[in-house]
C-alpha cells in the first residue's frame, strides 16, 4: 500500500477527541505537626519535598492532557515539561486549532506509565513560540509546572547540537491507534537512523500513534532528548512504520530559557518575546 506524506494539521498525531482525563491522586507530604528536630538530630530532618516513592527511571515520559484531548510529554526539570506546542493550542468549537494557548488551569500533567497515572501535578506557565499551533515550524512547548517533582526522573535535552544524519534514535509516548487491543499507557516505539535533517525539524520512518505528539525521540544509548513528536502517517496500526517529523530541540534554545526564567520565579511580561518563526 502508498501512503503519502502531507505533513498537514489533519496528521498530526494528537489523541483521538473523547479520551476521558483518567482519575489520579496527587502525592502530598503529611500535613500532621511533627516535633522540631535538634541540631544534632538528622535522623528526623525531612525535604522541602517528599520524593515519589512510585516513580520508576523511565517516569520523565508523562501525560499531557487538555480537556478531552492528550498528548506526551517529556520532564526535562523538577518544574518543566516538554510537549508539542499543537498539544496545548486552543481548538474552537469544530476541533480546529486556533493561534491561541490553553489556559494552564486547563491543563494536567499525568505522572505514571500504566494505564491509571499515580499522581499529576497542574501547569502555571505555557511557553512556546508565537507559531506552531498547528504543528509545522515552532511545534515545540515547555509547561512550567505549579510544584517541583521531587525524585521523579528527569531527561536531558540536546540544546547545544543539531541531530545528526544517519543517528538512530527512538520515540516513546502515550499514544493509541485504532486498531490497538491495550490500553493508553507509555509505548517506546519502533524508530530508526534520522535521514533528513532541515532547518528547524528533521525526519524518518517511525511507527507513531494518536497521543504520542510531544513526546520525547532519545537517543539510542544515551536517552538524550533529541527532539519532540510532531506529525506522522498514520494508518490505524501501531506497527506501521511511515514517515514522521519532529522538532528540533537546539532550533528553540530561547524556548528552554524562558521556561527557565519563570520557573525561578521572573515574570513573563519581563522576557523578551520568542523569536524565529517564519516571516508572515
Amino acid at each position: 500500500m502508498i501512503r503519502t506524506l502531507t505533513f498537514t494539521a489533519a496528521l498530526v498525531a494528537v489523541s483521538s477527541a473523547g479520551c476521558a482525563n483518567l482519575r489520579s491522586f496527587r502525592v502530598k507530604s503529611d500535613p500532621s505537626p511533627r516535633p522540631a528536630a535538634g541540631p544534632d538530630d538528622e535522623s528526623r530532618l525531612e525535604p522541602p519535598e517528599i520524593p515519589f516513592a512510585l516513580a520508576r527511571d523511565d517516569d520523565f515520559v508523562v501525560r499531557v492532557v487538555v480537556a478531552s484531548t492528550s498528548c506526551s510529554g517529556t520532564l526535562i526539570d523538577e518544574d518543566q515539561v516538554l510537549t508539542a506546542h499543537h498539544c496545548v493550542a486552543q481548538r474552537d468549537k469544530y476541533g480546529d486549532f486556533t493561534d491561541k494557548n490553553a489556559r494552564p488551569r486547563d491543563i494536567r500533567v499525568e505522572l505514571g506509565g500504566d494505564d491509571l497515572p499515580w499522581g499529576d501535578v497542574g501547569v502555571r506557565a505555557v511557553v512556546a513560540p508565537p507559531c506552531g499551533h498547528a504543528a509545522g515550524e515552532g511545534d515545540i512547548a515547555v509547561l512550567v509546572l505549579e510544584r517541583k517533582l521531587i525524585g521523579v526522573a528527569t531527561a536531558k535535552p540536546r540544546l547545544d547540537a543539531a541531530p545528526s544524519l544517519g543517528e538512530h534514535v527512538s520515540p516513546v509516548g502515550f499514544g493509541r491507534c485504532a486498531l490497538s487491543s491495550e490500553a493508553i499507557s507509555r509505548r517506546h516505539r519502533s524508530g530508526g537512523k534520522i535521514d533528513r535533517v532541515l532547518d528547524a525539524r528533521f525526519r524518518l520512518d517511525a511507527s507513531i500513534c494518536p497521543g504520542d505528539s510531544g513526546g520525547p525521540i532519545l537517543a539510542d544509548g544515551s536517552n538524550e532528548v533529541v527532539g519532540v513528536i510532531s506529525a506522522a502517517v498514520m494508518d490505524g496500526s501501531d506497527k506501521t512504520v511511515g514517515r514522521a517529523e519532529f522538532t528540533r530541540l537546539d532550533r528553540w534554545r530561547s524556548v528552554f530559557a524562558s521556561a527557565k526564567a519563570i520557573a525561578e520565579g521572573q515574570s513573563a511580561s519581563e522576557l523578551p518575546p520568542i523569536g524565529g518563526c517564519p516571516a508572515k
